[in-house]
């Protein structure tokens, strides 16, 4: 998953405004990082 992709998916919830733009960043790798762990 690209980061954009991940971004588009994590826009869907308010958790993600909340957050300030270092942490946003912080939560679109881990978020990008799990994804490609789990598709082979």
């Amino acid at each position: 998953m690209k980061p954009r992709e991940a971004i588009r998916i994590l826009m869907l919830s308010p958790i993600y405004f909340r957050l300030r733009p270092p942490q946003r960043w912080q939560l679109v790798r881990e978020y990008c990082q799990q994804f490609n762990a789990c598709t082979p």
